[in-house]
């Protein structure tokens, strides 16, 4: 894609004439200050390439008409060093142009949930939490459980995994929807191979001044913790639920043994949630290109496949297919991870920040 270059120059000096001006309050300049910024940075980015390309083409006509072997060899080097240069400010001038998510940074909490399937779906979060929690273990990122609901069977209802690190939802974030799994149950005597779903949702853990949130629009309730954990979980009302009354909104926590951990934890889930649900709100009203992302209506498209007999996985929103399920569910996810960022990157060139005269 090509920048009407003169008009952002231009554009640019009209800001900075505006920007003068006593006249404007402060949401206007700091509106203008922001859009200011963003044009001297892409615009020095383009001086910067001009000088590059203009160097590069030198080069390659001083060693094209040289006739000292030396000189030649110097040319030549120094035609590898600027092309690198250039590769390295493209980069760089794509990444304003089409910047990432704001949130990639951020540490996530995953909601897993059991979906069709009875106990073997139940079974499923189980082996999804464990997949998970190994590649996070394999990133160097911290992974606790902030709530889970168990099975008799030894399945889950429910699990939320909070991991904290540099980066997690920027890797796992397209990882929501429904994960389907076909295998043979154990309970399953005639060897029949059955389908069942977990869904799953990831959303980035925010600060408390991103969401604001009145303290007499919550209910807060506790109870004794359950599953394990000793007796001091079932002696000691630990556990904490808060519950948004405004949207109806309940986040439950039971993994620290102290009251008040559990209350921190749950009102970070429950940030994480509103600002999900707020987030979902803006999209609609601006556009469609992230439907991978938690909560923008697309949750019920299957998003990956788990074939146990073939050992097989498939991702339907990048369209791989891996032999390779066991090593799959141990944790070694990230050849469909780095896929679905690719994806993203992709679809980002094709929605550039930048609105004002592209050609």
């Amino acid at each position: 894609m090509n920048l009407n270059w003169q008009s952002l120059n231009e554009r640019f000096q009209e800001l900075e004439t505006t920007l003068l001006s006593p006249a404007l309050d402060q949401f206007q300049r700091n509106k203008l200050q922001k859009e200011y910024s963003y044009l001297r940075n892409l615009l020095t980015y383009h001086a910067e390439m001009e000088q590059l390309e203009k160097e590069l083409s030198q080069a390659k006509d001083q060693a094209a008409t040289e006739t000292d072997a030396e000189l030649r060899e110097l040319f030549t080097h120094e035609i590898q060093t600027v092309s690198h240069k250039i590769d390295q400010r493209t980069k760089e001038l794509d990444a304003i142009l089409y910047p990432p998510d704001p949130m990639d940074d951020r540490s996530s909490f995953i909601e897993m949930r059991a979906g069709a399937g009875g106990q073997e779906a139940a079974l499923f979060v189980g082996d999804l939490a464990r997949m998970y929690t190994n590649y996070a273990t394999q990133k160097g990122w911290k992974v606790s459980v902030a709530s889970v609901s168990q099975t008799e069977l030894g399945g889950f209802r429910e699990m939320i995994l909070h991991i904290e690190g540099k980066g997690v939802y920027g890797h796992l974030k397209f990882e929501s929807g429904v994960h389907r799994v076909q295998r043979v149950p154990k309970t399953e005597t005639a060897g029949r191979i059955h389908t069942s779903t977990a869904t799953v949702a990831v959303l980035p853990e925010v600060e408390e001044v991103e969401v604001t949130i009145n303290p007499s629009d919550l209910r807060i309730d506790t109870f004794r913790a359950g599953g394990a954990g000793g007796q001091h979980v079932n002696k000691t009302d630990s556990a904490v639920r808060i519950t948004h009354l405004p949207t109806g909104l309940a986040v439950a926590c039971q993994d620290e043994r102290s009251q008040h951990k559990n209350k921190d934890k749950a009102m970070k889930m429950l940030q994480s949630r509103l600002y999900a649900l707020e987030a979902e709100k803006q999209r609609k009203e601006i556009s469609q290109m992230r439907k991978e992302m938690v909560g923008t209506g697309e949750r019920a498209e299957k998003v990956r496949t788990y074939n146990y007999p073939q050992n097989r996985v498939t991702d339907h929103q990048v369209e791989i297919t891996l032999k390779s399920l066991d090593l799959f569910m141990e944790g070694d996810i990230d050849e469909v991870i780095q896929a679905l960022r690719q994806k993203e990157w992709q679809d980002r060139k094709k929605h550039p920040v930048l609105s004002l005269n592209l050609t």
